[in-house]
């Protein structure tokens, strides 16, 4: 595994084709302006590089995943610096849901309000349940109304986008916390593992995500499934299949698409290279 940059409120590290992003500012992880910043560099590092296949997105230890903004910095700006902290988070929320790599929000913890917020914009979301004596299961929900806010990072539009304008809407104005079971039942989770320790889920996530990786899988079909669902669920039908269309066709010339066909002729498995 290689490391960069310590001492960053997102540590970035690479094993086997997967670049991990831990938010690290405990006990909660709460983001700030600074932790944006170091999340958006992460981002573009695992976007530029060639050897990365998979994100993923975690906290540090094992309470929270993020309890969101971190609302001692709130209190002490300006209205004006409070605009542009949102703006600026986001725009990089926007950069890990166009990046054309398959990015796993692997939730360590409670993920409430903005930390649900950050985690709706991976593409899948994994939660740990912990077996250990004594655990108590995180929660999972979108809690501002009770500060009489609303969910400021993208909370209203994506969980409208993922659950349903109705679900989404009854979520955020009741400001209710769900269990991970619960949560998983109406769509907000794709898995919960239960593990005894934080090492044993993140090497369960680390194994579902090199499920994605060469030989395994293709990266860049995954990818192009990816960009074409994000970005042709906000288009009309016919500009959705264009970019389906475009995309497909790039796929065509690729090595995988002609080893992933010359594979299922010849009735062997394939072993795609990422290129």
């Amino acid at each position: 595994m290689s490391t960069v940059k310590p001492n960053t409120l997102v540590e970035y590290s690479v094993k086997d084709g997967v670049a991990w992003l831990e938010m690290n500012d405990p006990p909660a992880n709460a983001y700030s302006y600074q932790m944006m910043r170091d999340l958006d560099e992460g981002i573009l590092k695992a976007r530029f590089d060639d050897d990365v296949h998979v994100i993923v997105l975690t906290g540090a230890g094992t309470k929270f995943f993020s309890a969101g903004a971190n609302i001692n910095m709130l209190g002490s700006v300006t209205p004006r610096f409070k605009y542009y902290f949102c703006l600026h988070a986001n725009e990089t929320l926007c950069r890990l849901e166009s990046t054309p790599k398959l990015v796993i929000a692997a939730i360590n913890g409670h993920a409430v309000g903005g930390g649900l917020e950050v985690a709706l914009a991976a593409d899948l979301r994994v939660a740990w349940k912990s077996t250990g004596e004594g655990a108590r299961p995180p929660t999972i929900g979108l809690p501002e109304v009770h500060l009489g806010v609303l969910p400021g990072t993208g909370g209203t539009q994506r969980a409208a986008r993922l659950l349903g304008k109705a679900k989404a809407i009854e979520m955020m104005v009741t400001g209710k916390n769900f269990g991970l079971d619960e949560a998983r039942s109406f769509g907000l989770l794709t898995d919960v593992v239960e593990k005894p320790s934080l090492e044993e889920f993140r090497a369960e996530v680390q194994r579902y995500a090199k499920e994605f990786t060469p030989p395994a899988r293709a990266p860049r079909a995954v990818g192009a499934i990816k960009l074409a669902v994000q970005s042709g669920a906000e288009m009309a039908l016919e500009s959705g299949l264009a970019l389906e269309r475009e995309l497909q066709q790039q796929l065509f010339l690729s090595e995988d698409a002609k080893e992933g066909i010359s594979a299922h002729l010849a009735k062997r498995k394939p072993s795609f290279s990422g290129k």
